[in-house]
């Protein structure tokens, strides 16, 4: 169960990372260069990283959110996975205890 848990912490901590990656150098991108096309390799590999999160939340995300937004739903959502796991994580830590969580 704690490996489930590790796994599940560790990827929602990825799809966290790639979303806010994507969007500090979309700001930076803007600010700095605002004709710059979108042929970053950076910008593709975390567009790559985050595009399956951002497709679940449009799942289960209303019709009348804009397209925009989705990648906020998703970052809301993952950070709601990410808390879970990590209380999950000390619960089972606590309970088995600190040496097997190392």
């Amino acid at each position: 169960m704690l490996l489930f848990v590790t796994a599940t912490k560790l990827i929602a901590e990825i799809a966290l990372l790639a979303l806010l990656g994507r969007w500090v150098l979309s700001v930076w991108l803007r600010r700095v260069a605002p004709n710059a096309g979108q042929g970053n390799p950076f910008g593709w590999l975390l567009d790559t990283l985050a595009r399956p999160f951002i497709v679940m939340a449009s799942w289960i995300t209303p019709r009348w959110v804009p397209r925009e937004h989705w990648p906020v739903v998703a970052f809301c959502l993952l950070l709601l996975v990410w808390l879970v796991a990590l209380f999950g994580k000390i619960g089972l830590c606590l309970e088995a205890g600190m040496e097997l969580c190392r």
